[in-house]
């Protein structure tokens, strides 16, 4: 964190989502449901500290052949490492010898993963409502949203992602018969959450021809 001579500058929109993570992971507990894949917080930590600190599991994340690698390594991480601790190592951030702890790369890679997860706790609780997020955070999070293109890449409807302020994502349909078009409407941050799979807590409004919309919500995806 840089410094002036007012003090310790605020962090960057990542690394204060980064502390708002830890913070809402050690909050919630170790058993606490989360909106990831059936997670638990305790899995969700492990996920994070292996992400950052084993490059060898770093294939398995994309690759489903080597799924099972990575998954082994982070359930092994899940029981072998006190919670407490878990939250402790991701907060403080990745080691030395971490891909992730090069200049830039926080930014580039963990914008999004971060704020996907820090929801993924958030809405899993009952009484769970929609947080403000700085127009910092709101920045990186549309010039990554190009990862919705990756993992709609299955998808047979054409995708357009569009913000309150008009800017726009087009997500080209698979394959050679699409299925139609639609429009997905809702600011960049609930935007990110429905197209990395969390339809059922993302606020988003879906407009277009209704076999395409019946189509869209016929498909399942996540990241």
């Amino acid at each position: 964190m840089s410094t002036s001579e007012d003090g310790p500058a605020e962090p960057g929109p990542v690394r204060r989502e980064r502390l708002l993570l830890a913070a809402a992971l050690a909050q919630a507990g170790p058993d606490a449901a989360t909106k990831c894949a059936g997670w638990t917080a305790r899995d969700l930590a492990a996920h994070l500290v292996v992400r950052e600190n084993r490059p060898d599991t770093a294939p398995g994340i994309l690759l489903p052949p080597l799924s099972f690698y990575t998954e082994r390594v982070r359930r092994r991480t899940a029981r072998s490492v006190p919670f407490d601790r878990l939250v402790e190592r991701f907060r403080d951030g990745p080691a030395k010898f971490s891909p992730y702890a090069l200049p830039g790369v926080d930014k580039i890679a963990n914008g999004v993963e971060f704020f996907v997860h820090h929801e993924d706790v958030l809405r899993a609780r009952p009484d769970w409502e929609p947080r403000e997020i700085s127009p910092e955070l709101r920045e990186v999070l549309w010039r990554r949203i190009k990862i919705a293109r990756f993992v709609l890449r299955k998808v047979q409807v054409e995708v357009t992602l569009v913000q309150p302020d008009g800017r726009s994502l087009r997500v080209p349909a698979h394959g050679r018969h699409p299925r139609g078009a639609v429009r997905v409407h809702g600011p960049v941050g609930e935007l990110v959450l429905w197209a990395l799979g969390r339809r059922d807590v993302a606020n988003v409004r879906i407009t277009g021809d209704t076999g395409a919309v019946k189509g869209l919500t016929e498909v399942g995806w996540s990241l």
